[in-house]
């Protein structure tokens, strides 16, 4: 795939019903998928879950989820900036509806699966948030579905939050290989938003094999970045504009597992990952 492919500016990869619409088809693999609905207050939006499984993450505003003969009140945020929000999780084969007095953004992040869980609320205070590296290096990480904080069937989704001319998703690091116990292959998207106008950032995907993965991107507020191989980092923020973005990843393997390699010639950088 060429840069082109890869780097999806907002508006670009849109639908019908999505401001951002990514399917594994469209995305040329297997597991992984975005989409972005915006609601006028008093909308609303179904859609059936298919063979995936869902995450519905508000990224501004609240809403109803009704999944099958569940429902699940969502807080929300008022935005993506203010703090971790609560989510509902919804399995595969199952019609959701997402509703919104007030109106709203709002993240579905999918994932093709095998297992068919319960359909779960997942509260704001108990996502887990990790503060990793320090310095210029330094970001907040919130793991609500990460694979050891949330259960699903493959799907693995968290929220970075990079400081205004900081640096994350560094040192470059890799997930697409099958190594036990040292990585693991995942598909992976990512989702930026940008505080303030006028902010950007920019993100670097470099080959890790012959032919692989090359970008380097400016990002603003709704572009993503794909992630089918390669190295990929750092992800680095304008200085004044804090940078947001949602990564989602699923990938083949037997075990849920989130398993990253550093680049060799990195792995001695400080403030980063270690």
């Amino acid at each position: 795939m060429t840069s082109d492919d890869l780097y999806l500016p907002r508006g670009t990869a849109a639908s019908a019903e999505y401001v951002l619409d990514i399917r594994p088809e469209r995305a040329g693999w297997t597991y992984s998928a975005l989409r972005i609905v915006e609601l006028s207050p008093g909308g609303s939006h179904t859609f059936i879950t298919g063979n995936s499984e869902w995450i519905v993450l508000p990224l501004e505003g609240g809403c109803t989820v009704r999944i099958e003969e569940s429902e699940f009140q969502l807080l929300g945020r008022d935005s993506v900036f203010a703090g971790a929000s609560d989510f509902a999780y919804a399995p595969r084969d199952a019609r959701v509806q997402i509703a919104s007095g007030a109106g709203g953004r709002f993240a579905l992040a999918g994932a093709k699966c095998e297992r068919r869980l319960p359909a779960r609320y997942g509260p704001a205070p108990e996502v887990p948030v990790e503060q990793r590296g320090s310095g210029t290096c330094a970001r907040r990480v919130r793991n609500f579905a990460a694979a050891d904080a949330f259960d699903c069937d493959r799907l693995i989704a968290v929220e970075v939050l990079t400081p205004g001319g900081n640096w994350s998703s560094y040192p470059p690091h890799k997930h697409d290989e099958h190594r036990p116990g040292e990585e693991c292959e995942l598909e992976e998207i990512y989702y930026f938003e940008i505080e303030g106008p006028g902010g950007l950032g920019y993100q670097r995907v470099f080959p890790s094999r012959p032919g692989g993965a090359d970008v380097l991107a400016e990002v603003r507020s709704g572009d993503a970045v794909l992630v089918p191989d390669g190295w990929h980092g750092p992800s680095v923020a304008q200085p004044g504009h804090a940078m947001y973005y949602l990564n989602v990843m699923a990938g083949p393997g037997e075990d849920r597992e989130w398993r990253i390699r550093f680049h060799p010639d990195h792995t001695e950088t400080t403030g980063g990952y270690r």
